[in-house]
Parts: C-alpha cells; sequence; structure tokens
C-alpha cells in the first residue's frame, strides 16, 4: 500500500498551503457538503448518517447515527463537539482541528441541522493554543460566508456556534464532565443513568456530543453519499480512522486508513507508513488504541485495524493512537508513566480510582527505583482486581465514568507479558536499562 493510493476522507487538506483558510477550503469542495444537507430534510440527513455506520472517533465506537436517534424528545437540542483531546500519545484530532477548522465547522453544522440544534458548542483544549485560534478564525469567516448564523445560504435554517476554550483536564475528556466544565463548574463525570446527554445534557437540555473527527466526516458523507463511506472498510467498522503513530518508529505522525484494510504490521513497517522500527531494532509490544489499552506483543501484527478484530484479540481502537515500544523500552518505566498518569488526572470522585491509582503509583515507583519486593507483583495486582474485578478487557465498571476502570490496563498487561522484567527490577536493586535508552511513548509522542 502506497500513500498515494490511501483514501483521505478527512486528512485531503493536510499540506495544502493555508488549509485552514476560507480560500482554501472552498477550493476544495468546501461548504458542498452542508448545500446538499440544506436541500434535504433533517430527517434525511439522519437516514443518511445512519446508513454510512459511521462510529465515533473518540474511543467508545458509538454508532453517530444512533446516537443522534437516542436524543429526548424536548426543547431545545444542543451539540457539544468534544475536541477536549487528552489522551497520552494521541494527536489526530489535535492536527485536525489545526489544519482543517471548516471542515470541522462544515461537519457541526450539518449535525446541528439533523437534529435541530438550536446551539453548538466548541470545546477544544487549553493547550491547543493555534488550534483555538485557528477554529475562532474560521468561525469567523463562515460567519461572514454566510454559513453559520441566521439563514444559512438562505435556507431559513438558522444556528450560533461558540468556541469555549477547556482548562486542560484529562478527565473532561468524558462527555459528561466536558458537560460539566462546559456549565462553569468543575469538571466531574455525572452518574448514568439518568445522565446521559442525549436524555439530560447541557444546561439539562438533550445534547448529541461528538468527536471531532467523527464530525469531521459528515461532509464526505453528505457530498459522495452514504453508499461511498460504507464502501470503505467491512462489518461495523466503515469508513477510514485517522491513526497516530508514535513511539519508536521511523516515521510518527498521523495517517489515515481505510479500516480493516491495513493490519497494524502494515502501519508499523510499510515505508509509506511508519516506516518500522528506528535502527532496526526489534519490536518488543505495542499499546494499540490509546493509554488506556491492553498491550499487544509482537504475535499481535496481523491483527486487521477494525474495531472488532481488535476487541477480538483482547484490546481496543480507542482513540486510534499506537505507541509502539522496541526492546531498549522498560516495560515497568512505561506502565508506571501511563499509571501515574492515570493517578494524576483521577477527579476523585470515586474511591477505587482515587485510591487505587494512587497506591499503583506508589507500588511502580518503588519498583522502578530498585526498592520493590517480588511479592509487589501480586500485591498490584490485587489492587487492579479491586479497581476493576476480574481484571480483563472490557474492563468491569466500578467508577462513573471509564477512568478508574482504565488504569490496571498498563500494569496487568506489563505484569502478564514482562513478569521476568519485573523481577529483574527487583533482583538488580535498579532499572535493567540503561538512562539513555529509556526512551518511552511518553517522550516521543
Amino acid at each position: 500500500m502506497t500513500a498515494g493510493l490511501r483514501p483521505q476522507v478527512v486528512t485531503s487538506r493536510f499540506g495544502m498551503p493555508e488549509s485552514w483558510t476560507l480560500r482554501a477550503y472552498l477550493q476544495s469542495d468546501g461548504y458542498k457538503g452542508l448545500r446538499k444537507a440544506l436541500t434535504m430534510s433533517p430527517e434525511e440527513v439522519h437516514k443518511a448518517t445512519l446508513d454510512s455506520s459511521i462510529l465515533g472517533r473518540g474511543g467508545a465506537g458509538f454508532d453517530a447515527g444512533r446516537k443522534w436517534g437516542m436524543l429526548r424528545k424536548a426543547e431545545p437540542v444542543y451539540l457539544v463537539v468534544n475536541g477536549d483531546e487528552s489522551e497520552p500519545a494521541t494527536f489526530k484530532d489535535h492536527a485536525l482541528i489545526e489544519a482543517d477548522p471548516h471542515q470541522l465547522i462544515e461537519g457541526a453544522l450539518i449535525c446541528a441541522y439533523a437534529i435541530h440544534a438550536a446551539r453548538v458548542f466548541i470545546y477544544i483544549r487549553g493547550e491547543m493554543a493555534l488550534g483555538l485560534e485557528r477554529v475562532q478564525a474560521a468561525l469567523n469567516e463562515a460567519y461572514e460566508y454566510g454559513a453559520v448564523g441566521a439563514d444559512i445560504f438562505g435556507s431559513g435554517f438558522s444556528v450560533d456556534i461558540v468556541v469555549h476554550p477547556g482548562a486542560g483536564a484529562y478527565i473532561c475528556g468524558d462527555e459528561t464532565a466536558l458537560l460539566e466544565s462546559l456549565e462553569g463548574k468543575r469538571g466531574f463525570p455525572r452518574i448514568k443513568p439518568p445522565n446521559y446527554p442525549a436524555a439530560i445534557g447541557v444546561y439539562g437540555a438533550p445534547t448529541v456530543v461528538n468527536n471531532v473527527e467523527t464530525l469531521s466526516n459528515l461532509a464526505f458523507i453528505m457530498r459522495n453519499g452514504s453508499e461511498a463511506f460504507h464502501a470503505l472498510g467491512e462489518g461495523a467498522s466503515r469508513g477510514t480512522k485517522v491513526m497516530a503513530l508514535s513511539g519508536h518508529v521511523r516515521r510518527p505522525g498521523n495517517y489515515e486508513l481505510v479500516f480493516a484494510d491495513t493490519t497494524f504490521r502494515d502501519l508499523i513497517f510499510d515505508p509509506a507508513l511508519g516506516g518500522g522500527l528506528r535502527d532496526d531494532r526489534e519490536l518488543k509490544f505495542f499499546i494499540p488504541g490509546g493509554a488506556s489499552a491492553p498491550w499487544f506483543g509482537p504475535e499481535h501484527l496481523d491483527v486487521p485495524l477494525a474495531n472488532e478484530k481488535i476487541a477480538e484479540a483482547g484490546s481496543m481502537a480507542g482513540s486510534g493512537a499506537v505507541t509502539v515500544m522496541d526492546v531498549t523500552a522498560c516495560p515497568v518505566r512505561s506502565a508506571w508513566r501511563l499509571s501515574r498518569f492515570f493517578h494524576r488526572e483521577s477527579c476523585g470522585q470515586c474511591t477505587p480510582c482515587r485510591e487505587g491509582s494512587g497506591w499503583v503509583d506508589k507500588v511502580m515507583r518503588r519498583l522502578e527505583d530498585g526498592n520493590g519486593r517480588e511479592s509487589d507483583l501480586d500485591l498490584l495486582m490485587d489492587i487492579c482486581d479491586n479497581i476493576s474485578p476480574g481484571v480483563h478487557w472490557p474492563p468491569a465498571q466500578t467508577t462513573i465514568c471509564p477512568l478508574g476502570p482504565s488504569i490496571p490496563s498498563s500494569v496487568a498487561w506489563g505484569i502478564r507479558m514482562f513478569r521476568d522484567d519485573f523481577l529483574e527490577h527487583v533482583r538488580l536493586g535498579h532499572c535493567p536499562f540503561p538512562p539513555d535508552r529509556l526512551r518511552t511513548s511518553l517522550a516521543h509522542a
């Protein structure tokens, strides 16, 4: 597979001069999808989305059309765009926001029309300073062009869009915590039920919360028809997916690939994609779907990039972030760094997450520093079992949001796959990997 032959649904403007401007967007079919949608009824636009079988690209992989159809019958209805991309080593939404903000705005408008939204809120992580600047500038251009506001393109449909910067909390990636933050409160996830956004969302009104990449696909679906999108991929995984590849590869970056047509081996080793491991070292393990996903080993390289295939193999496609680690990587340090991240980002509402994450962090740090005991491995697995009973995938849900059950993934799979490396830390009294070779995923994200 070569770069030139890969279909580009949401990344076609990447690399174009000033791709974030209205001028560049209009030169490449910009707002044609919205214009076509406005000639259809909202119900027809919703059906086209359903027929495309597009799954959410934020991590959960829920059918977008079905999500829209779950809205409680009440007014007003709101649309919230989740641009709070915070998962370690995940950077595909960041790129879409910076490189093609008009595509995001057009997709949001198509969705707003289909669900009769009274207002659209685009919530973007506060650290994405350039992205925030470009989205706001693109929104100003869209207002002047007549694509946003009153009587859009003379269709009679009116809606306003508000850009809202977040404050840099990972927990606000959870859609209900994001809604709390949007309302000016602390980003605490809401208890579900009853607080499913489709029933009780922002300001208590029915709300659709969709991810940046999900909405960015809608312009293509409207322009080319649901059949063209559905023809890409297979099974439950349709269309393309932007994979954020990082770690010990020669060519880290974002790659848009057709679902199920590509394997992890292709992504990592194809010269047009990852280009193989740096210095031709051997693969040790890789994380297939963001920091909260269970790890895969070299035996999983031929698993297709499809939600259901990755799930069958024991992990998840998640956010689409694939982090590759070669034989110089220390699995203890990698697992500790990831578990420490979740500990720091816990909102503290739920005991298993608040207390369990801290215990995991302390024991993992002890092992990494060479002060651990052999019994610490069983202790860690016991803590993980208390956080998420059974320590399996998909995890048992014991907390309000998925952050808690995500904590055991790196630690439990690290111990299961590399128990000897953990024991070596205990036997030697220090990490066996020299400091200059400890190039963890977070250092190369």
